[in-house]
């Protein structure tokens, strides 16, 4: 890691500043508002022309914001700024015709970063292929178990700005990052920050792996106290090495396994402390037991781990970390425990919308019938199939794309029983649920981790979930 000086960028007059907002949504409404109220000439551009939009360009129009909706290409005359939504990809025209013109692309969270106050809270940052979500709200449970005042912000669904620019006062914010929130981020620099593990993923969006992990290492730019890595993941020390941080900023590890000096990781059933402690060479200093982690599912205690080590870091003690982790109950959908029946555990895993993801679950249970399928979004299921193979009683795939995991397990599980439900209806996930009922036996795990999108079939991840736990109902 090397070093060097960082500044903020605040103090930035906003007075007559011409700023075109890309896209409207759940970011582009709010940063409009907020640089209206700061002085700014604002122009909103926005590809689509749906009922949606034009309702909210109304909303905007009537407090004098320009709205310009089916032309989010053309870049306005007079642009000082874009500040994009973070999902609009990099190679659209509209960035194109900036980088021609000099116009920085901000996104929502660097604008954040530019208009925090004098005094204004740290962010400890996490981002990832997966855990993000439920290590920022392990975090914040932690911080909020020492007597901070913080709150779980940015991807995860509260605002940024919203935070920075609210009445509320904090100490510290939980910030949950993705790679498109980063990308957009030029001058954010962390109180601390962790990568939890790298996996192909937006590979669409991003262009490739390695600009897709080059934008995950933008969270370590300029963190003046920790950069946290998984030592599991060579990829994310690899992003360590290569961030110029601050004068003094440790590289920090976590690990499933015993901890060396400046790591955190797991002693006979007790996360320990090996890198914020004195005399890191000989101690290590308890945390909290692994059963204090709900669920304690391997990835999920490496995402305490982490959570940990970025409070830690912020100067929290053990205490808060056990009582923290205690307190804290993931989202539905996340590994979670619908019901047991006639002996086999039915788990909920259906955020899993990718392989790593899905094979992160798949490790949690000694004997699985995985109910899989979905959109697969490009990916491969080979390492996957043949990583899982020995737990695996049988299968049960549904979906558009299911037939990819179904050439997988001929390759590399021939032996294990799959039922390929030919259907894409939501009404299949009964069905699935009683085919898997069929292949189970006593002290067997049903998971539903479907290592694909849901949209062929559902709404979202949510309602996917959701009508597992109905099914699993109707069997109990």
């Amino acid at each position: 890691m090397g070093s060097r000086q960082v500044t903020d960028g605040q103090g930035l007059s906003w007075e007559g500043k011409h700023v075109t907002v890309a896209g409207l949504g759940v970011s582009g409404v709010p940063a409009a508002k907020v640089l209206h109220g700061l002085g700014a000439r604002v122009t909103v551009v926005n590809d689509g022309d749906d009922a949606r939009a034009r309702e909210q360009a109304a909303e905007l129009e009537a407090l004098g914001v320009t709205v310009r909706l089916g032309d989010g290409a053309t870049l306005p005359d007079g642009t000082d700024l874009i500040v994009t939504a973070p999902g609009w990809k990099p190679d659209k025209p509209l960035f194109a015709a900036a980088a021609e013109a000099g116009v920085d692309v901000w996104g929502d969270v660097e604008l954040a970063w530019r208009l925090r106050g004098p005094g204004a809270a740290p962010w400890l940052c996490v981002t990832g292929t997966n855990g993000k979500t439920t290590t920022t709200q392990m975090l914040a449970s932690i911080l909020k178990a020492a007597g901070l005042r913080t709150a779980a912000v940015g991807n995860i669904g509260v605002s940024l700005l919203d935070a920075v620019l609210g009445d509320e006062e904090y100490d510290v914010l939980a910030v949950e990052l993705s790679s498109y929130q980063l990308h957009w981020a030029p001058s954010l620099r962390a109180h601390s920050a962790a990568v939890l593990n790298l996996a192909p993923d937006h590979l669409d969006w991003h262009g490739s792996m390695e600009a897709y992990a080059r934008d995950k290492g933008r969270v370590y730019e300029g963190n003046r106290v920790a950069c946290v890595y998984n030592v599991a993941d060579k990829a994310t020390e690899d992003l360590v090495r290569e961030a110029d941080v601050e004068e003094g900023c440790r590289a920090i590890g976590f690990t499933l396994g015993t901890p060396g000096p400046s790591q955190l990781g797991v002693i006979d059933g007790i996360l320990v402390d090996r890198a914020f402690v004195e005399n890191r060479q000989k101690n290590a200093q308890e945390l909290a037991e692994v059963t204090d982690v709900t669920p304690p599912a391997p990835h999920n205690i490496a995402n305490a781990l982490a959570a940990a080590a970025l409070a830690r870091a912020f100067g929290v003690p053990p205490r808060a970390v056990r009582d923290g982790l205690r307190a804290f109950t993931p989202d539905a959908h996340r590994i979670a425990h619908v019901a047991d029946v006639d002996g086999v555990a039915y788990v909920d895993d259906s955020k899993a919308t990718n392989t790593h993801a899905a094979e992160a679950s798949l490790a949690a249970y000694p004997s699985i019938v995985w109910i899989a399928g979905g959109l697969a979004k490009g990916a491969t299921f080979d390492e996957l199939v043949a990583k899982s193979a020995p737990r695996l009683r049988g299968a049960v795939l549904i979906g558009a794309d299911r037939a990819l995991i179904a050439e997988a397990l001929a390759r590399h599980a021939p032996e294990v029983p799959v039922v390929d439900l030919d259907r894409t209806d939501t009404g299949a996930m009964l069905a699935a649920v009683q085919e898997a009922r069929r292949l189970a036996r006593a002290g067997d795990t049903v998971l539903l981790a479907p290592a694909c999108a849901s949209m062929d079939m559902f709404v979202n991840y949510n309602q996917r979930g959701d009508a597992f736990a109905e099914a699993v109902r109707g069997l109990a």
